[in-house]
């Protein structure tokens, strides 16, 4: 397996790999462009219904590579963080943003901007081994990659508070405890199979009303009850129009299982 970024496809899943195993997949500058544009291509694929974002070999993510970093303060480069708009953004958006559900596979370490990600995601797995660090502080710095907006919304504003201030790390079990995790799997060796269960599940769901919920759920995060209320009755409009909001109320009267074709 060569390149930064693996993307594969298994029906109407795409897995995208951050595949830097020998630095934990340690972003450097051309895995961040990968993944900015791996994420559009999944984006854009109709063929496309739900993504798993995991690492390769131990880890998911350390975050940002720091030796390519030091180079840059080292150089005298006037705007050395200047990835964080170029790269973290774009990618913590099109995870955030995509309007297919996303599965988070958490093998081993999360950190710094890797978390991020990670909490970009819909739905997170870990294993034994999956650790959380936000260390941004311990480097002098605020946080990233979504963080500050991410973190409060699953833990609550205190332990986001803690975790960014202290930079405590977690271990599966407190991950779990803290909400940073949706589901802790018994071996490490489990967690990507099941990142893929819930994503294949999610694929053969209804898409449109999937990509829905993802947007009225942003929408009613920072908005007034009356815009929540407006953007949910904009997207059932949406839902009611589609082929499998008809299918499956009928197969509900029926009692039959739906079969959602994302229409």
């Amino acid at each position: 397996m060569t390149g930064p970024l693996l993307i594969d496809r298994d029906g109407g899943v795409a897995t995208l790999t951050l595949n830097r195993p020998s630095s934990l997949n340690s972003l450097s500058v051309e895995l961040k462009e990968a993944l900015v544009a791996g994420l559009a291509e999944v984006r854009d694929d109709p063929a496309v219904r739900a993504v798993v974002l995991t690492g390769s070999g131990g880890a998911f993510c350390a975050g940002q590579d720091l030796r390519e970093h030091a180079a840059l303060l080292d150089s005298g480069d006037p705007a050395p963080l200047r990835t964080v708009a170029e790269h973290y953004n774009p990618i913590t958006l099109g995870i955030a943003e995509l309007p297919k559900p996303v599965v988070a596979a958490v093998r081993g370490m999360a950190a710094g901007a890797g978390a991020g990600f990670a909490f970009a995601a819909d739905l997170r797995i870990g294993g034994p081994s999956t650790r959380i660090l936000l260390a941004f502080a311990a480097v002098g710095l605020a946080g990233d990659s979504g963080v500050t907006w991410t973190l409060q919304r699953l833990a609550g504003y205190g332990k986001a508070t803690e975790l960014l201030l202290l930079g405590t790390p977690l271990d599966a079990t407190a991950a779990l405890s803290a909400g940073l995790l949706t589901e802790v799997v018994p071996t490490d060796e489990d967690v990507l199979p099941r990142a893929h269960d819930l994503a294949a599940r999610l694929a053969s769901g209804p898409s449109v009303a999937f990509a829905q919920i993802k947007r009225c759920l942003r929408i009613a995060a920072s908005s007034p009850l009356a815009e929540a209320l407006d953007a949910e009755a904009e997207a059932q409009a949406r839902c009611g129009a589609t082929t499998d909001h008809r299918n499956a109320t009928h197969a509900f009267l029926t009692k039959q299982p739906p079969t959602f074709t994302g229409h």
